[in-house]
């Protein structure tokens, strides 16, 4: 009987679309990048002109041409920081709540509102 992997359980993922964030391990350490889609159930985001793949890909009526497409690929959300806006590195943050009750992201470094 063959055993197959079991799937991670998810995570608060706590990154959100146009977030700028910076990779802190594997081949693309140190690239940043504005995230482009936020994958929850796998723990992963997509990251522009972040860890690019090749696909071959076959003519189509619909797409007509075929050749090598060059896109992104998810990485996992562990792999990468957010940016602070203030600090302008890669850095943990907190979710809080503000006078209002509205729930904000704050850097750790700098005690500053990420989300504003």
């Amino acid at each position: 009987m063959a055993k197959f992997k079991k799937a991670a359980e998810p995570v608060k993922v706590r990154l959100k679309k146009n977030d700028l964030v910076e990779v802190t391990t594997g081949k693309e350490q140190g690239k940043t990048g504005k995230v482009l889609k936020v994958f929850r159930e796998k723990n992963q985001v997509l990251i522009e002109k972040v860890n690019m793949i090749k696909r071959h890909t076959r003519p189509s009526p619909t797409t007509g041409k075929g050749g090598i497409v060059e896109k992104e690929a998810p990485m996992f959300v562990c792999k990468v920081k957010l940016i602070c806006p203030k600090c302008a590195t890669g850095t943990r943050f907190r979710m809080t709540q503000t006078g209002e009750g509205k729930k904000v992201r704050v850097c750790l470094k700098c005690k500053e509102l990420i989300d504003g």
